[in-house]
C-alpha cells in the first residue's frame, strides 16, 4: 500500500480546505493509498515561494526524508502558479521517486505524458496571473487618465508650506503634527527631505 499525503491550500482565510480533503480521501481509498498526513495552507497565495508556504516547506522536509510515496493535491494551482517552481518541484519529487496525483486534471506523473501535462498546465497557471496582473494594470492607467488620484490624498497646498516652514524650523514630526491637528503620518512625506532631525519624535 503506497503512503499518500495530501496537500491542501487556499487563498483566503474565509475559504476551506474541507471539500478538497473530503475527495482527495475517497480518491486514495479507491486508489488503495493509505493517507498519512496532510499539509494545509490557508490564506497563502500560490504565487508566495516555499518559504512563505509553511505547510508545503514542511511537505518537502518530509519528502527528502521519503516519509511518503505520493503526494496528492486537489489541482495544479493549488502548488504554486509560477512555472518555475512547479516544474523545479516536480523534478524534486521524481529524484526522490515520489509519484504526484492531480485529482482536477487527473494527472499522474509516473507516466512521460504526465510529467509533460503538468508542465503545460504551470504555463496556462503563470498565464493566468498574468493576464490578471495586466488587468489590474490598466485599471490603474485607466483612473490616472480619467483624473482620479491614486494613493493617500495630498494635504492641502498652504498646510503643506506651513508645515514645511515648520520642519524647517527645527520642530519634530510629532509637535508639527500636534501643532497642525494633524496625524504624524501627514507630515512625515513632508519631512523626508531633511533627513532624520526632522522626524525625530
Amino acid at each position: 500500500m503506497k503512503r499518500a499525503v495530501l496537500y491542501l491550500r487556499v487563498s483566503t482565510l474565509d475559504q476551506t480546505t474541507a471539500n478538497q480533503e473530503r475527495e482527495l480521501r475517497e480518491v486514495a481509498e479507491r486508489m488503495g493509498c493509505e493517507i498519512v498526513h496532510v499539509y494545509k495552507d490557508h490564506g497563502i497565495s500560490g504565487a508566495k515561494g516555499r518559504d512563505k508556504r509553511p505547510a508545503f516547506n514542511a511537505l518537502m522536509r518530509d519528502a527528502n526524508q521519503r516519509k511518503f510515496d505520493l503526494v496528492m493535491a486537489w489541482s495544479v494551482d493549488r502548488l504554486g502558479r509560477s512555472l518555475q517552481d512547479l516544474v523545479a518541484f516536480l523534478s524534486e519529487l521524481h529524484v526522490l521517486h515520489i509519484d504526484l496525483f492531480l485529482h482536477q486534471q487527473g494527472l499522474d506523473t509516473t507516466t512521460p505524458a504526465g510529467k509533460a501535462m503538468f508542465q503545460m498546465m504551470g504555463v496556462f497557471a503563470e498565464f493566468e496571473r498574468a493576464m490578471i496582473q495586466e488587468r489590474v494594470r490598466a485599471g490603474l492607467r485607466r483612473a490616472v487618465s480619467e483624473g482620479k488620484q491614486l494613493g493617500r490624498p495630498r494635504i492641502d497646498a498652504d498646510l503643506e508650506k506651513r508645515i514645511l516652514a515648520a520642519l524647517k524650523a527645527g520642530g519634530s514630526v510629532r509637535k508639527t503634527a500636534a501643532k497642525f491637528g494633524v496625524d504624524p503620518s501627514t507630515v512625515q512625506p513632508v519631512s523626508r527631505p531633511f533627513g532624520g532631525k526632522s522626524a525625530a519624535a
